[in-house]
């Protein structure tokens, strides 16, 4: 028999073969089986599990639900002549976790194995092999963990699985950047701001790509975008590394291909703020005349008045 295939980024979805297995889609026996393939590596107490899945039940009818969950799971997932040893889980009288010996493949594991490959890892310096392995894992995030589920434990495994994708997007998007591939650059982008209108990284990086690309024009409307998203969505205005960026832009001055700003970028930007200096120091010194002016003249009416009132004294 074939092994077992389970998606779970968008909706839930299970075959075997290429078929789906026999009566999977009870909403419970779906709950439990992805519950249990999210926490994978741990072994779970009976009767915690059940009080999770049936919380408003009574201790003995929850336990009582949970076996019969766990009997339509294997049956679904199993079938009935497979030895207990080689089925989907291990179990005994107190506690339940998934067969590590099993033959499954599940996107979350893949996701996440292509994410610790190169979670120590800048994007610009990803090898060959490297950049593969997380393109392939980018296209198994077909939508969020489960959708239409709203579980906490749902939504606590959603969230962090989507700051994982989005920091694996930042990282080809350098990668992009440093290997001269804007257009795929851009696209990675584009799937990052789908999840996070407001995320400035992103923003950052797009406003680089599109520079880098010879679109300048682009590149000065996403940051009137990234303007835009911020105070909308968190009433903020926007960092001054991006503001940075966008003068430097706006200026045409080099920049590297790297999210990071070089010691050229740092040079260049220097330069183009020479002239507003000297310029805000010849106004201040301006000013200081004006002052001084202003001083003596007020100096001379306050002896003319003291004179005054000598002479009517």
């Amino acid at each position: 028999m074939g092994g077992l295939a389970v998606r779970l980024f968008g909706k839930f979805e299970a075959q075997r073969d290429g078929q789906e297995p026999q009566n999977p889609n009870t909403c419970r026996v779906q709950e439990l089986f992805a519950y249990l393939l999210l926490y994978r590596g741990r072994t779970h107490a009976r009767e915690i599990l059940a009080s999770s899945l049936w919380p408003s039940c009574t201790s003995e009818q929850a336990r009582k639900y949970l076996r019969h969950t766990l009997w339509k799971l294997q049956t679904a997932f199993d079938g009935a002549d497979r030895p207990a040893d080689e089925g989907i889980l291990l179990m005994d009288a107190d506690r339940i976790c998934l067969n590590p010996q099993a033959d499954l493949w599940l996107d979350v594991a893949e996701f996440e194995r292509a994410y610790a490959l190169v979670q120590k890892t800048l994007g610009q310096e990803w090898d060959t092999y490297s950049e593969q392995t997380v393109r392939q894992a980018l296209k198994l995030y077909r939508g969020d963990l489960l959708e239409g589920w709203y579980q906490d434990w749902c939504l606590f495994e959603r969230e962090r699985l989507q700051r994982l994708y989005l920091a694996l997007l930042e990282k080809e998007m350098d990668y992009c950047a440093a290997h001269g591939d804007h257009e795929a650059g851009l696209e990675f982008g584009t799937y990052a701001l789908r999840c996070d209108v407001a995320h400035e990284r992103i923003h950052r990086r797009m406003m680089r790509l599109y520079y880098l690309a010879g679109n300048r024009t682009a590149a000065l409307r996403q940051y009137e975008r990234c303007v835009a998203f911020l105070r909308t969505e968190l009433g903020v205005e926007p960092a001054a590394r991006t503001v940075t960026l966008y003068e430097q832009i706006r200026s045409e001055l080099p920049l590297s291909p790297a999210g990071i700003p070089s010691e050229q970028d740092s040079v260049a930007f220097a330069k183009m703020a020479t002239p507003s200096l000297s310029q805000a120091h010849c106004q201040l010194k301006q000013l200081q005349a004006a002052f001084a002016e202003a001083e003596c003249q007020l100096e001379k009416v306050i002896q003319a008045i003291e004179v005054a009132l000598i002479g009517q004294g």
